[in-house]
């Protein structure tokens, strides 16, 4: 279904992506800076600039048109919902299931299966990634938030931007890391040796994970870690550069886990944030997953 808005503004200097992004929720400003250059949204009449900069009286005409068809489809599968309210889905993510679709993989997807769970979520935008906020690789369990509308995933979106989400990680690595706590601050980037992994750069962004030791299993330690920051593949990266790989990482660590792992120990344990809905701040758990558990009784043994 098209929407029309209709704004004035009532200040000058601000840019009108981001006017419109503050006052149609709905709308990132990237969404705006599109619908600008597509003409459909006007200044006083006039297709503009998403640079132009407003004056008092202006008036925002914004059409949005109605979004083509989803080439998504809903698959049933099981879904572990810790939390669920009007709007977003809390879920405990198995491993080996990939987030979102992509261009060619339409299918077999977190996202098709709450699609069968709430068809509404393809509503929420045109591309293949509906209500994600965040990820977590394929082969690493845990906490996912998913919004359910537009508000509600602009508000999610912020909160990780802002770094107000604490995130929680259960993980083995090889070694007996010591100090039994400590931070880990080292810039990350691509890997100009290996174009699919990560590594530390010195021209990397920032990155900052903290630690600190559960127990030690022998000649393995099991850690909580913490990342303040939300480079792609960190945890393992940052580990992996101090000399001690995470358990079943092939692509950071070694290339045959002990123990019969079957992927990376990696879960995302902890998740705490402000309910879009309310602001409460609350903390959901995903218990570690029995591959994993199995693999910590074994290291025992």
């Amino acid at each position: 279904m098209t929407k029309t808005y209709s704004f004035v503004a009532d200040k000058s200097g601000v840019r009108l992506d981001k006017f419109v992004g503050e006052r149609c929720l709905e709308l990132s400003r990237t969404h705006a800076q599109k619908l600008i250059a597509d003409g459909c949204i006007t200044v006083n009449g006039h297709e503009v600039r998403a640079s132009l900069r407003l004056s008092p009286g202006d008036k925002v005409d914004i059409l949005i048109p109605s979004p083509p068809p989803s080439p998504l489809s809903p698959e049933k599968m099981p879904l572990n919902i810790l939390y669920e309210d009007d709007d977003l889905l809390v879920v405990d993510k198995p491993a080996g299931l990939t987030v979102h679709p992509a261009p060619g993989h339409p299918e077999h997807t977190l996202v098709n299966a709450i699609l069968s769970h709430y068809p509404r979520l393809a509503d929420i935008s045109d591309s293949l990634r509906p209500g994600i906020v965040h990820r977590l690789d394929k082969d690493t369990s845990g906490v996912m938030l998913v919004a359910k509308n537009k508000v509600a995933q602009m508000n999610l979106v912020n909160q990780f931007r802002t770094r107000s989400v604490a995130k929680a990680y259960l993980v083995l690595v090889k070694g007996r890391l010591t100090p039994e706590s400590g931070m880990i601050e080292a810039a990350i980037g691509r890997d100009p040796r290996h174009r699919q992994r990560m590594a530390v750069v010195s021209r990397g962004r920032e990155a900052r994970t903290a630690y600190r030791v559960i127990r030690y299993l022998d000649d393995y330690t099991l850690l909580e870690v913490r990342p303040e920051t939300g480079r792609t593949h960190q945890i393992r990266v940052h580990l992996a550069a101090i000399g001690y790989p995470v358990v079943g990482d092939v692509l950071y660590g070694r290339r045959h886990a002990p123990f019969g792992l079957q992927r990376q120990f990696l879960h995302a344990w902890q998740l705490t944030f402000a309910l879009p809905g309310s602001g409460e701040r609350r903390t959901f758990i995903a218990p570690l997953p029995d591959d994993l558990q199995q693999v910590l009784d074994r290291a025992r043994a």
